[in-house]
């Protein structure tokens, strides 16, 4: 044991000769990082792409992406003599004849449901909480930017086992990629490598699937690592924390541990989840016939809202000569995505402008205190919510034996209607727990206990909040909208871009001009006086009266 011991440290000893390790590691692996349950979303996240890494290796070894037509003679009788694809017999064999096919197949569905929905929650979170603003706009694009792929990746994931369920979904994105307008109809025969479906989509969306989308994905996460190692993480409000420290524990051992600990954590209940809990199952469907359409079709719950888009718009066509314009697709498969990837893209740079706020960051929001970002991003889930269960209208409509027409309507109304109104609810309610952090500041919090004095008046005893809540509660920051510019200067030059100017004024008054104001130190001082007289006051009524004074008096 002492010979690998010694051998071992002598190869380290060598390898540390030529390159810099030791001096690395000593300046690296003691970087303090923030402890919060909500840090674990990224985690989550990322620890589910290791699983998809690991699985999609073993399952790329026996599936074959190919269109071929066979005719199945497996083990699946069911499907016996049955025309299909080399793609969706390889994925039947993966099924029922490789050993731990199965399993894997569905740990790895499962991981990549676990990934995308840990993204769009971790997402929200560095939303809501403000953890996009300078200087971590570039780790916010590259955030986006990886949520947008994992979109597509998803759906290509889906699509490869080329049954009727996936096939339906492949149609449909083929419909909207010939809505496109003059070069549509090229775009398709360029993916589908003819008239759809083609000879080739399987063979090229699984190189796209396993190798380019895989690689971008990658490369992303490791950018994103990086610029959350060098720019230091963020924390949230707290007592003894601010923009120039990190109150945490160190990257080594006590990171390191804990993280290994929650990866094994995150692959034991995804295993266990796929052992017990069956996704997906292709056999039921049969292979894709271009023709047939299965019952109550369903994307998977991320794509869903796009589902939701095409159902909800009106039959709109446009003829221009020998052309058709199908608004109907073209709107809501091409146009409103592309929208709201850019709002998505964007946002960190669209609130830097309005707000004018060009100082860095280090600690966190609370989404109180940001009332108009947290009504935006609650209403984009609204939205997303909305168009969803719309994505599902014909199964709700089945079920509940309700009316699709109706349904279709209540989307269509309730997307314009619901996210103003969660907006405007969302906004006030944060700004009543403002006013109620002020009170609590001010006055203490109510603690429920009523106290009678001797002349008959009944008071309610207020206790106060606790240094770490108050340091909370603190750290807001005081920002003022900007103010209207002037039409000219001192000389009577008019102001450049003065429109865009008073627009950013009126944008950030918007954003900023129903906040409560956090009490000035002179403020708490005085609420603090004025406490301690009226205790001078009701302990000297008691002690006239004769009767003790409770302990629990403040």
């Amino acid at each position: 044991m002492s010979i690998i011991v010694n051998e071992a440290g002598k190869a380290i000893s060598r390898a540390d000769q030529r390159m810099p390790i030791s001096s690395l590691l000593k300046a690296n692996m003691r970087k303090i990082f923030p402890d919060h349950w909500s840090f674990m979303l990224g985690e989550i996240a990322l620890y589910s792409f290791i699983i998809l890494m690991l699985t999609g290796v073993y399952l790329t070894v026996w599936f074959k992406p190919s269109m071929a037509e066979i005719i199945y003679a497996g083990s699946y009788e069911p499907l016996v003599g049955i025309h299909m694809s080399e793609a969706y017999a390889s994925t039947l064999d993966i099924s029922f004849e490789v050993r731990g096919g199965l399993l894997i197949r569905q740990i790895h569905h499962w991981a990549a449901l676990f990934f995308m929905a840990a993204m769009i929650v971790h997402m929200f979170r560095i939303f809501f909480t403000g953890a996009f603003r300078k200087p971590r706009e570039l780790n916010w694009v590259i955030g986006a930017s990886m949520f947008l792929i994992v979109l597509l990746e998803g759906f290509a994931g889906y699509s490869l086992p080329d049954d009727l369920l996936s096939g339906v979904g492949v149609r449909i994105v083929a419909g909207i990629v010939e809505a496109i307008p003059v070069v549509g109809t090229y775009l398709m025969f360029f993916i589908f490598g003819g008239e759809f479906p083609g000879n080739d989509f399987i063979s090229r969306l699984y190189t796209f699937h396993v190798l380019l989308m895989p690689g971008i994905l990658l490369a992303l996460i490791g950018i994103h690592l990086v610029l959350i190692f060098y720019h230091k993480h963020t924390q949230y409000p707290g007592a003894g924390r601010t923009n120039t420290n990190v109150v945490g524990y160190p990257l080594f051992p006590v990171y390191v541990a804990k993280a290994g600990g929650f990866f094994f954590v995150v692959f034991g209940v995804t295993t266990l989840i796929a052992a017990l809990v069956t996704i997906n199952p292709v056999w039921n469907y049969g292979p894709y016939v271009p023709d047939q359409v299965t019952a109550g079709s369903q994307p998977d719950w991320y794509i869903g809202f796009l589902d939701g888009m095409l159902r909800a718009m009106p039959n709109w066509e446009t003829v221009i000569g020998s052309y058709t314009i199908s608004w109907n697709i073209f709107l809501p498969g091409v146009v409103m995505p592309g929208i709201l990837t850019f709002a998505l893209i964007l946002y960190p740079f669209i609130e830097g402008w309005i707000t004018g706020d060009e100082r860095e960051h280090h600690i966190l929001d609370r989404p109180r205190n940001r009332p108009v970002r947290t009504g935006i991003g609650a209403a984009v889930i609204a939205f997303y919510g909305i168009l969803v269960i719309n994505g599902a209208n014909d199964v709700i409509a089945i079920t509940f034996n309700l009316s699709i027409n109706q349904l279709i309507w209540f989307t269509r109304i309730g997307i314009f209607v619901v996210p103003p109104l969660v907006f405007w609810a969302t906004h006030r309610f944060c700004i009543g727990l403002q006013r109620r952090d002020r009170e609590k500041l001010l006055h203490g919090y109510e603690s429920g206990e009523v106290l009678r004095l001797p002349h008959g008046e009944f008071i309610e005893i207020h206790k106060p909040i606790s240094d770490e809540e108050k340091a909370v509660i603190l750290a807001k920051e005081a920002i003022a909208p900007l103010p209207a510019p002037p039409e000219t200067d001192e000389n009577g030059v008019a102001t450049p871009g003065l429109r865009g100017k008073r627009l950013r004024a009126r944008l950030s008054r918007l954003y900023f001009g129903d906040d409560v104001a956090t009490p000035t130190p002179a403020e708490i001082a005085e609420a603090e006086h004025h406490a301690h007289e009226l205790h001078d006051h009701e302990v000297a009524e008691l002690e006239s009266a004769g009767k003790d004074v409770p302990a629990n008096l403040p």
